[in-house]
């Protein structure tokens, strides 16, 4: 399941992401969406998958 939130960002890091996730044919949501995954995985706090 996905939550949707407001999210408040800088004008030009905004457009860096949009670059990026161009370079990586990926949307914009996409790119923050495996942002986010990847620094909680470095941090070693990305959730446990739970079998459903």
């Amino acid at each position: 399941m996905k939550k949707n939130f407001a999210l408040r960002i800088d004008t030009e890091v905004y457009d860096a992401i949009e670059r990026w996730a161009a370079d990586e044919f990926r949307s914009t949501n996409g790119q923050i969406e495996w942002i986010i995954a990847e620094a909680l995985k470095k941090a070693k706090r990305y959730p446990k998958q739970t079998k459903k």
